[in-house]
């Protein structure tokens, strides 16, 4: 299969390419710059100049494939306002994306987060949430699935708040990058808020699995770990960094704060058994020892 990425050198990307190009297919992937070209040929794959706002690029790209992935997000956290347009322009790009495939039953892999549910972890079933910061994300997602009855065999996969790689990425990612500017690793809240997890090169053969043959309108949950305390992630940050834990005040995770504090553990069991997806990789915590000072 020939299969068009955009996000192809993200910490999801990178992975999920890789992964498609070991399966033996072939993949074109977005990009931006000739330093994002140079790594996609590296990785197997053949670069398209342009960016997540070039809707006609991204037209030709799915119409030019036999399957497409959506992975690529504004990396602009900086305040409320950069995550909405973020949002927005996401948004755009997957609505290009889908026009490209009306009718022509190919697959179309798109993302979002898992939700969050009071008082256990979510599961595939759970609607995501139609209000507060990343609902915009939530209706992108729900737009995306409708194309199932035009004639795309569309799937969304939900991602956990952190998806790792060698110690970095996610949430957790953030929680280190906190710990070096305040000098605390540290989370808002209690601490006892949970989050779930994934490895990056776990939740990219589920990308693969999703996009050779889950059923048109069907949801996904990549999650690999349920839900780790917060204070436990930032206690191997902390351990590691050489720095003293405890929380820190809510302005330290920028636009963040309201999620960082949620409680959101998440379940992929029913992923896991319709799919016969099966995490091999490092958990969270464990890939968290290879964060270096």
């Amino acid at each position: 299969m020939h299969v068009f990425v955009t996000g192809g050198t993200g910490t999801i990307g990178t992975a999920v390419v890789a992964e498609l190009v070991s399966a033996g297919h072939t993949v074109s992937a977005l990009a931006r710059s000739e330093r994002s070209a140079a790594a996609l040929r590296a990785a197997g794959a053949t670069p398209r100049s342009g960016s997540l706002t070039d809707l006609d690029v991204l037209r030709a790209g799915a119409r030019e494939a036999e399957g497409v992935v959506s992975l690529a997000f504004s990396n602009d956290f900086s305040s409320p306002e950069a995550l909405e347009r973020g949002i927005a322009e996401e948004a755009a790009a997957m609505a290009a994306l889908g026009e490209g495939l009306v009718g022509t039953d190919r697959p179309f892999v798109v993302v979002s987060g898992t939700p969050w549910i009071a008082g256990r972890a979510s599961v595939e079933t759970d609607p995501l949430p139609l209000e507060g910061p990343v609902a915009g994300r939530a209706r992108s997602v729900l737009a995306a699935l409708e194309l199932a009855d035009r004639g795309v065999r569309v799937s969304a996969i939900r991602l956990p708040r952190t998806v790792h790689a060698d110690g970095a990425g996610g949430f957790a990612g953030i929680l280190t990058d906190v710990a070096r500017t305040t000098g605390t690793a540290g989370w808002p809240g209690t601490g006892d808020q949970r989050w779930p997890a994934v490895h990056a090169r776990d939740a990219a053969v589920l990308f693969r699995l999703a996009l050779e043959g889950a059923p048109a309108g069907s949801v996904w949950h990549a999650v690999a770990d349920e839900g780790d305390r917060v204070r436990d992630i930032a206690s191997v940050i902390g351990r590691r960094l050489g720095l003293p834990t405890g929380a820190v005040a809510d302005e330290a995770f920028g636009a963040f704060a309201p999620i960082f504090a949620m409680d959101q553990p998440s379940s992929g069991a029913a992923t896991q058994r319709a799919l016969g997806w099966e995490p091999t990789h490092p958990s969270l915590l464990a890939d968290l020892e290879n964060v270096t000072a």
